[in-house]
């Protein structure tokens, strides 16, 4: 899995963190609207729960990749 978030660079995980997890601008993001969705437990479509899935990746890599990073940083 480290090998795999070495691939991608901080500021690149932060940019898609941004764009994916306000997006659309404008309107309420899809993020919110779908964790919503989750606690009212109305998350039930596939698309609904592929498009969760979609916009939160990144923020959950960029998570993951920050974690592993100062674990790391602080062992050397």
């Amino acid at each position: 899995m480290k090998n795999l978030l070495d691939k991608f660079s901080f500021p690149v995980l932060i940019i898609l963190a941004l764009l994916l997890g306000t997006a659309p601008i404008g309107a309420q993001p899809h993020l919110l609207e779908k964790i919503n969705m989750l606690m009212s437990g109305t998350l039930i479509k596939p698309l609904d729960i592929f498009d969760l899935l979609l916009h939160s990746t990144p923020i959950v890599l960029l998570i993951i990749k920050s974690i592993l990073f100062f674990k790391y940083k602080t062992r050397s």
